[in-house]
């Protein structure tokens, strides 16, 4: 039996003008699938990714953000908001979608699957990580 790999993916840009972030979704909905052990991280620009109520009709790109809901039913349950890139940018953990899972070991409870972390939190949970994909 092969050894589970821990996956970060660490997103770093907006979600539209370029196709990283969607390619970065697709990415880990795939490693998800094949059971592995995946978080993402978002930082600098990144954050905008999860910001609610996005409307893409101005720049003549699918909406991809509902997706982002179906990360739990995946049990990709770590997301892991770096706090300096939202307050850089005005923003707060309100001003981002709600992310959840359900915990079957806790009478399927929901839980939050967004964390927000400092950067030196963010830094320790990147050490602790087998491989690292960077959008």
């Amino acid at each position: 039996m092969s050894e589970t790999k821990k996956f970060m993916y660490v997103n770093r840009r907006a979600p539209y003008g370029t196709i990283y972030a969607w390619e970065s979704l697709e990415v880990v909905l795939i490693g998800a699938a094949f059971e592995q052990d995946v978080s993402l991280a978002f930082i600098d620009d990144g954050v905008y990714q999860l910001v609610k109520g996005q409307d893409t009709a101005g720049v003549g790109m699918k909406n991809f953000s509902p997706t982002y809901a179906a990360l739990g039913d995946y049990e990709v349950t770590k997301i892991y908001v770096e706090k300096e890139s939202l307050e850089e940018r005005g923003l707060t953990l309100d001003d981002l979608q709600h992310l959840v899972w359900e915990d079957e070991d806790d009478d399927w409870a929901e839980k939050d699957s967004i964390r927000l972390v400092s950067r030196a939190e963010l830094a320790e949970v990147f050490s602790g990580q087998d491989v690292m994909f960077n959008f």
